[in-house]
This record gives structure tokens, C-alpha cells and sequence, in this order.
């Protein structure tokens, strides 16, 4: 079962920089996420989404696939194999195309946008849906960023190391003063 991750970030590219961090260490295999979004809300107050997964391209890509292999043999019926290829191919790329686009794939989209709409302006958030992971190197690879758990179907252990390896990044020296810059508690949900 794949947990659902929100982290929030206090400027609008670090949960591009995240992402980026989590896909070289998905070619590493240390973590399998099923999908990722990032929602950065600038400063005019607008919420910007971006999917990791487009479903459009992905559509038509594996619709025109199977509709020029399928119009190919219907063609080989008609004698004329290569119109069929043709043809096939363009009606299931189109087709393809439309049905990816209809398709809400791992994170809800009215989940993002809602708490899209949360975030302060000049922020951004990362939400994941991951499916396993190595949680002991992929905590040491994500301590570097400073972020808090928004939202999260974790266990209140994983939560907490999660929370606490955001919470290391930037922390204020002795000297640079101030105790409560380096606190960071979880937003309630």
C-alpha cells in the first residue's frame, strides 16, 4: 500500500529541488514513488500544479501505439496495410490523448488544490504517494532541505523522523542567535 506524503516548503523552488533529489534516487532504487506532485503558490497568491506524470502525452503515446498496430491489421483485411496503420494510428493517438486527459491518476487533483489554496504566498508543497523506499538513506539525502509535514498517512514514528530530518537543514548555529528559528512543529492537518 503506497503512504501519502505532504511536505511544505518557505520558498517556492525547494519542492522542485525535492522532487528532482527524490527521481535520482528513484534510479537507485532507494525509493519507488507511484506519483508527485509540487504546488507553488507565488507571490500574487495563484496556486501553480505540476504532475510528474502527464497523462496526455502517456495517452496518446500508447493509444497511437495500439491503434496503429490494430488499424494495421484491419488493413490487412481491406489489403491495404499501411492506410490502416495510418489511420489506426492517428484515431487512437486522438482518442489516446482524450482519455488521458480524463484520467485523475494517484494523487486526487481536488486534494492538491485544496491545500494548494492553504499555502502562505512565495511557498511551494510536494505531495508523494510513495510506494516502498530505503527510509534511512532517503532521510540522510533529504536532511539538506528544510520543509514540514503538512499532511501524511505515516506511522507517528515515520512522521516524526520525517519531520525531524527536514527540521536539521539551515539549523542556526550558537552564534547566529535566535532559538525559535531553528524549531519547526507540523501544521495540523
Amino acid at each position: 500500500m503506497a503512504e501519502l506524503v505532504v511536505v511544505g516548503f518557505d520558498n517556492p523552488h525547494d519542492a522542485d529541488r525535492v522532487l528532482t533529489e527524490l527521481t535520482r534516487l528513484k534510479k537507485e532504487y532507494l525509493i519507488d514513488l507511484e506519483d508527485a506532485v509540487v504546488a507553488i503558490r507565488d507571490a500574487e497568491g495563484a496556486v501553480r500544479i505540476k504532475q510528474s506524470v502527464n497523462l496526455v502525452s502517456l495517452g496518446a503515446t500508447s493509444g497511437g501505439l495500439s491503434g496503429a498496430i490494430w488499424g494495421s491489421l484491419i488493413g490487412l483485411l481491406f489489403l491495404n496495410p499501411i492506410a490502416g496503420f495510418a489511420i489506426g494510428g492517428a484515431v487512437g493517438a486522438g482518442s489516446g490523448a482524450l482519455s488521458g486527459s480524463m484520467i485523475d491518476y494517484g494523487i486526487d487533483d481536488s486534494f492538491v488544490k485544496s491545500i494548494g489554496d492553504t499555502l502562505k504566498p512565495d511557498t511551494s508543497a510536494l505531495f508523494l504517494l510513495v510506494r516502498k523506499s530505503q527510509p534511512e538513506k532517503v532521510l540522510a539525502e533529504l536532511s539538506g532541505f528544510k520543509g514540514h509535514v503538512i499532511r501524511s498517512s505515516l506511522s507517528p514514528e515515520q512522521e516524526a523522523r520525517l519531520q525531524a530530518a527536514l527540521s536539521k537543514a539551515h539549523a542556526p548555529s550558537p552564534s547566529e542567535g535566535g532559538e525559535a528559528a531553528g524549531t519547526m512543529t507540523a501544521q495540523p492537518s
